[in-house]
């Protein structure tokens, strides 16, 4: 089953050895074994030469940080990493990253073009922006005014490029398709499968999610890809995640041994898909 999940897919060592930190070491004591890292990399065909050369410019880059027990290297994520993916769990781990929200209109001159991205803003025009509201604080950026339902909100697509996005989610529903069918089905995969598929899963999903304004649900179009799309990874999540965690537990070490298959932290992540 995991064949078909690597089809045709761009992995870099780099975004994947985060991916691997964000579910899989996080939350089970944040360090890792340089030997196990080389292990589940293996799995989907990155070698041990890009391996080590990817942590290395990620410690470099301050995303990383090393420490050796004796003859072995462990690694965990930085600080600035482990706030970044922090972030991004609270997105793929909660209730629902989808709901009718209302909008923040922003009057911030001079804000640049990478910044606005940063927060998903759009430019209506001059010096005013737009961006769906999802709580977050952009007092900072300029003047913010808050707007409940908006009449015509789904003429406000138009403010941002949604094709690559649209896209992105549809070649995720289209990837773990069969895999999707198996399970439900009742087919079993070995724990191992398991644990690489998930992480499959997250690296995929991620990759598209965090690049969506996720519009409220008014403004959206009627066949919106991304709606499936999150069912799907909850879905796979909660029927992968039993093997996933057992092979995790069997294969993967830290500084003190065996990581936990089971912890606080994966069971409260499992809780919000329930």
């Amino acid at each position: 089953m995991i064949e078909p999940l690597l089809k045709d897919l761009p992995l870099k060592a780099a975004s994947f050895i985060v991916t691997i930190y964000g579910d899989l070491v996080v939350p089970r004591g944040e360090i890792l074994w340089m030997g196990s890292l080389i292990e589940v990399c293996g799995r989907v065909g990155i070698g041990e030469a890009p391996v080590r050369t990817a942590v290395s410019r990620l410690v470099q880059a301050g995303r990383l940080e090393g420490e050796r027990v004796g003859r072995r290297s462990f690694y965990r994520l930085a600080p600035a990493a482990r706030a970044e993916f922090g972030a991004a769990a609270r997105l793929l781990y909660a209730p629902d990253a989808f709901e009718d929200g209302g909008w923040l209109v922003v009057h911030a001159p001079g804000l640049t073009d990478d910044i606005a991205r940063q927060h998903h803003l759009a430019r209506m025009g001059g010096d005013v922006w737009i961006a769906p509201d999802h709580g977050q604080d952009l007092g900072s950026l300029g003047t913010v005014l808050r707007a409940g339902a908006v009449v015509g909100a789904d003429r406000l697509t138009g403010f941002w490029e949604l094709s690559r996005i649209r896209d992105g989610y549809a070649g995720m529903l289209s990837r773990f398709e069969i895999l999707d069918g198996a399970l439900a089905a009742g087919a079993t995969i070995p724990a191992a499968d398991a644990m690489i598929a998930r992480l499959l899963l997250v690296h995929v999903y991620r990759g598209v999610m965090l690049r969506d304004p996720r519009l409220p649900v008014d403004a959206l179009p009627v066949d919106w890809p991304g709606i499936p799309a999150r069912r799907m990874f909850r879905d796979l999540y909660r029927a992968l995640s039993p093997a996933a965690d057992l092979a995790v537990g069997q294969s993967l070490q830290g500084s003190h041994g065996r990581l936990e298959a089971i912890t606080a932290s994966s069971e409260a992540r499992l809780a919000f898909f329930r």
